[in-house]
């Protein structure tokens, strides 16, 4: 049997066909032969002295018996699915791209680390291909690592060459991160660079400073929210900017011509919702993770540790999603879930009525009074006001649907862009009357609750 996912070009399954049986089963279906009976047009059945096989075929027992039935059938989990689906879209990019690997933001949160893996999963891939024999995975990593008598050894030292990692940490940052990530690129054999780039941050907001004669302030610190927001993005965008430099030079550092493919981390569920800074460290080249839920991200982490020996990802599953772009106080720590407004879990069921469901927010609100009424212990409306959230940031950020990074698509539940989604990219984020209709439903719960009491 051919394997589901596969790093090789081409895959030949041979199989012997009994035709006898594949007519039998065709005319085992009586209502489609009355159909063909009664048909006022005829079509005439001509011999022809032409054969699918051998003459002899039907009389000799001692050619192939038919192919039988796979019984059972093997079948990937989901997350078998995501390890080896989008690895194997990586490498056939970068074989044909012409560059010489990937760069990777890593920044010690769940995400980046979800692709970091994909990427060794990969290369574990390519290592097996080529102990097997598969003269062209081997002569394709020869091209791309630029040595022609080169032989990997193991996914460790294969990732060294493939796989660029650059944790790009400001004064916001903490040891914590920092640590999970360095931790992470050891154990997957990534070539790892540590900065710190508080100058170039300070730079931007000093020249600020000199047009407008103003300094902006963090919200922490007394500044407004559109002060607290422009100094987080400063950052983000920086950190996509460092990304291509670092992806364009470093190889050059080591000897080596080639350039790096720069990889994004941004999930499904954050790209619906809009929690991104557009042209952040999320605007790469491609994105293996575009399609998948934080939840699922969660899920093969998991995976990941058990099957692939790399206990490192356990400290990844316990941190607290944050994007650390604002200073740390005994009053206030940034977290993901905090500023959304809403679960990761929340998330993803959003975005999956949504997209697949195509719900708009009234019929979005009533399947979730169904489904969480023995989930959850919350009134319609609080059910109401989450709703609102989150068509509310996802009408105003449907715009950044427009550019955001090509990513593997694996399921229906991927982010809607322009080239996959035709609804417009602007909608009026008031929903007038969609949300009227929430708040009218809302009063006649509350009005039958009351007449039962």
């Amino acid at each position: 049997m051919s394997e589901q996912f596969a790093i090789g070009e081409v895959e030949v399954v041979v199989a012997t066909v009994n035709l006898s049986a594949v007519r039998s089963f065709r005319a085992a279906n009586a209502s489609r032969s009355m159909q063909a009976a009664n048909r006022t047009l005829k079509y005439p059945r001509v011999q022809l002295a032409f054969s699918l096989s051998a003459e002899q075929a039907d009389f000799d027992y001692s050619s192939a018996v038919p192919t039988q039935p796979i019984d059972p059938v093997r079948l990937h989990t989901p997350a078998e699915e995501i390890n080896l689906g989008p690895a194997c879209w990586l490498w056939d990019y970068l074989r044909r791209s012409n560059q010489g690997g990937f760069f990777l933001p890593l920044s010690g949160g769940i995400d980046s680390c979800s692709t970091a893996v994909l990427v060794y999963s990969m290369c574990r891939l390519v290592v097996d291909a080529c102990r097997r024999g598969d003269a062209q995975t081997l002569a394709d990593v020869r091209r791309i690592v630029g040595d022609d008598a080169y032989e990997p050894g193991s996914a460790q030292e294969l990732a060294n060459h493939l796989l660029y990692t650059g944790y790009m940490g400001t004064q916001n940052s903490t040891a914590e991160t920092r640590d999970r990530a360095r931790r992470l690129a050891i154990d997957i054999g990534s070539y790892h660079v540590d900065l710190r780039m508080d100058t170039v941050v300070s730079a931007i907001v000093a020249l600020f400073a000199l047009v407008s004669g103003k300094q902006p302030q963090y919200a922490v610190h007394g500044g407004s929210s559109a002060e607290n927001l422009a100094l987080q993005n400063i950052q983000a965008r920086l950190r996509m900017l460092l990304a291509y430099l670092l992806a364009a030079l470093l190889p050059w550092t080591r000897g080596k011509q080639r350039s790096l493919l720069v990889l994004g981390s941004a999930n499904v569920d954050e790209s619906l919702r809009g929690y991104f800074t557009k042209y952040d460290c999320s605007s790469a080249d491609l994105n293996p993770i575009g399609s998948i839920s934080k939840s699922d991200l969660r899920k093969y982490i998991a995976y990941a540790r058990d099957h692939m020996e790399l206990p490192i990802l356990d400290a990844f599953l316990g941190a607290v999603p944050s994007a650390e772009l604002v200073p740390y106080s005994t009053d206030y720590m940034q977290t993901d879930e905090d500023e959304m407004g809403m679960t990761y879990d929340e998330l993803s069921e959003y975005g999956k009525l949504r997209k697949i469901e195509r719900c708009g927010p009234y019929s979005m609100f009533v399947q979730l009074l169904h489904l969480w009424k023995d989930k959850r212990d919350l009134s319609a409306d609080q059910i109401a006001a989450k709703v609102k959230r989150f068509f509310f940031y996802y009408s105003i950020n449907r715009h950044k649907m427009t550019t955001i990074t090509p990513s593997y698509h694996a399921e229906t539940y991927s982010p809607d862009d322009n080239r996959f989604d035709l609804r417009p990219f602007l909608y009026d984020s008031r929903w007038v009357l969609q949300f009227q209709r929430i708040d009218d439903a809302v009063e006649k719960i509350k009005d039958a609750n009351q007449d039962s009491q």
